[in-house]
């Protein structure tokens, strides 16, 4: 069962110039993970107030892109986003039961969790997580 989107990532060619375009773009700020050898900065995107007066939003990941850009005329080459998962091998049975392909093994984020990306069958990219604290909100 899934719980909901919890974090995206922003994949960069060049994650200064990145930084610096969302980071006056929207405010956000940016502040690096110990992510193993991977530079990767998480994103504190803020809180926006919802209908009900709650604060809600997600916060996500800035790293270095590791594949083809998407080039001029290409459809949307958008943000990925992780939905966190109850439990992740079930999951990964039922979207490749769905069609959707995993894009790496199963990996174990340290103090994070355990994380699988997939494209699914419309070519989109997105990723799912277990979290290693049952109740963890975000990455």
């Amino acid at each position: 069962m899934a719980v909901g989107i919890i974090h995206f990532e922003i994949h960069a060619n060049d994650i200064g110039r990145a930084r610096k375009f969302y980071g006056d773009l929207f405010g956000w700020s940016f502040e690096q993970a110990n992510v193993g050898q991977m530079e990767y900065w998480l994103i504190r995107t803020g809180r926006t107030p919802a209908r009900d007066g709650e604060k809600v939003g997600i916060d996500g990941g800035l790293l270095a892109k590791n594949g083809k850009d998407a080039g001029e005329g290409a459809s949307p080459n958008a943000f990925v986003c992780t939905i966190q998962v109850e439990d992740i091998d079930a999951t990964i049975e039922q979207a490749t039961k769905a069609g959707a392909v995993a894009q790496m093994s199963k990996d174990n984020l340290p103090g994070v969790g355990w994380l699988c990306y997939f494209k699914d069958p419309e070519d989109n990219i997105f990723g799912v997580l277990q979290a290693e604290i049952p109740d963890q909100k975000s990455m």
